[in-house]
């Protein structure tokens, strides 16, 4: 596949055509707010809104921006012409300066326009889908899963062509988030990906899919040469009633290899059948440490309170890693009495384990008032990594409690690394309400690509969620 390695100007014009393409796949959405409402005639600048009112129709998209400027200049722009500024910014991929025309907007209408906010949110995730760096694109298409919406389906399908396999299993991850994703044509063709990951992440998503018509290619997998998309075929037929291949991934359970152990009791967890307990409580002793985190994580998955205890013991383990994998799993297993285990966990000497278990505490319904010491103290750390596990438990915080959450969070977007910001902001995105949207929207003028764009994927999740008529229109 090939890499992305046009100098800027071209990368430009490859994001202008890409976004004009979209644009005229849907032609009825994006011009209906601009068309609709005729400028009012007795404006000085008539004549030039409606040069660039003709001009926005024609997609010749930067000369409307052009006339748009000059009007502005003659008097101030109607809020009409000010929506038609915006979307046009957008298609000549300059997310920025359509902030700066919505911010203006805003000001006219004295409120939001959610529509038209989750174009501009989107407009900086898009425009790095496109990047020549590997981080942004995978930015990029991590934003674009955080907006779980069908509408970002043409844009998720785009990122199963990209030249890196680890954006390529992120866009397959994103298409898993909605039914319309699932359905995709495109991401059966991606079973012919060279990447294992990838083939890996297109079975789990067919599997989830019960679209009976896929079997045939679950089969085909089955005799892969490598063995993580064996297993993943095997565990996406389960989920389509096979119940015959849990054998199959019982059996990998005692492979030679380490990882491979582990990618199957991963996997059992994930299965959810109950004979898995009994392999899972016996592996979480297993001498291999990377087979120990992959039992207790897996535990968490199945989801059997049996299987407390053991996970309650492994925070003990010698292995951070491990005791970090126990306390995820203590908190998608949900039980109110592990607190107490949970509480003493939180002077662990790893500070990655500590945000672990304030995650833990946050999911089992734990005031915030009681781990704010505890993230105080890690968001107090030099290690950017520490601050940012820190700012990703946080998001786990809902009901009472929450605007002090959102202040932490809030002060986190000012950290001096990006790392924080974007675990930051995807936390807020997972908290959400109206109280979040200005602060991702501030957050939207990061200097930071990725942060930026981490802060459209979240605003868009809020926006999606507060507004039920939530069709994105396509930049």
């Amino acid at each position: 596949m090939k890499r992305h390695s046009s100098p800027q100007r071209v990368l430009l014009a490859m994001v202008t055509g890409a976004l004009l393409v979209l644009s005229m796949r849907c032609p009825d959405i994006g011009f209906a707010a601009v068309n609709a409402v005729p400028f009012p005639v007795a404006d000085t600048g008539a004549s030039l809104l409606k040069e660039a009112q003709g001009a926005f129709k024609k997609r010749a998209y930067q000369e409307a921006v052009d006339l748009l400027d000059r009007a502005g200049k003659e008097g101030p722009l109607p809020a009409d012409a000010l929506r038609m500024k915006v979307r046009a910014q957008l298609y000549v991929g300059k997310p920025k300066e359509a902030l700066l025309d919505y911010e203006q907007l805003e000001r006219v209408l004295a409120r939001d326009d959610a529509d038209l906010l989750k174009e501009v949110a989107l407009g900086f995730v898009v425009v790095l889908t496109k990047d020549m760096r590997e981080q942004m694109r995978g930015a990029a298409y991590t934003a674009l899963k955080d907006f779980e919406s069908a509408d970002m389906v043409p844009y998720l399908e785009d990122g199963l062509s990209d030249g890196s396999a680890l954006v390529r299993a992120l866009a397959v991850e994103g298409l898993g988030k909605t039914g319309q994703g699932r359905r995709s044509a495109k991401l059966r063709k991606a079973l012919d990906d060279q990447a294992g990951l990838v083939k890996a992440a297109v079975l789990k998503v067919l599997g989830q899919s019960q679209d009976r018509t896929v079997v045939p290619l679950l089969e085909q997998a089955l005799k892969d040469d490598q063995s993580v998309v064996r297993l993943a075929a095997a565990g996406a037929l389960y989920h389509m009633g096979r119940k015959t291949m849990w054998d199959q991934v019982r059996t990998a359970t005692s492979a030679a290899n380490p990882e491979e152990r582990a990618a199957a009791l991963r996997l059992l967890g994930n299965l959810k059948d109950d004979r898995s307990l009994a392999v899972l409580l016996e592996a979480i002793t297993d001498p291999q440490p990377s087979v120990r985190g992959a039992a207790a994580s897996a535990l968490g998955d199945l989801g059997k309170v049996e299987g407390v205890v053991a996970v309650e013991q492994a925070l003990k383990d010698k292995i951070p890693a491990v005791r970090t994998s126990a306390a995820i799993s203590l908190g998608e297993l949900g039980v109110k009495s592990s607190a107490s285990v949970l509480k003493q966990a939180l002077s662990d000497p790893n500070p990655v384990v500590r945000a672990a278990v304030v995650s833990a505490l946050l999911r089992i319904g734990e005031p915030v008032e009681e781990v704010l010491s505890a993230v105080d103290i890690l968001l107090r750390q030099s290690e950017p990594g520490t601050r940012s596990a820190a700012a990703k438990a946080l998001g786990r915080a809902h009901g009472k409690g929450g605007e002090m959450v959102i202040g932490l969070l809030s002060d986190l977007l000012t950290d001096p690394i990006p790392r924080p910001r974007i675990a930051a902001a995807r936390s807020l995105g997972q908290i959400g309400g109206d109280k979040v949207i200005p602060i991702l929207k501030r957050a939207l003028h990061d200097e930071d690509d990725a942060v930026r764009a981490a802060a459209g994927g979240a605003l868009g999740r809020v926006l999606n969620s507060a507004v039920k008529s939530t069709k994105v229109p396509k930049i």
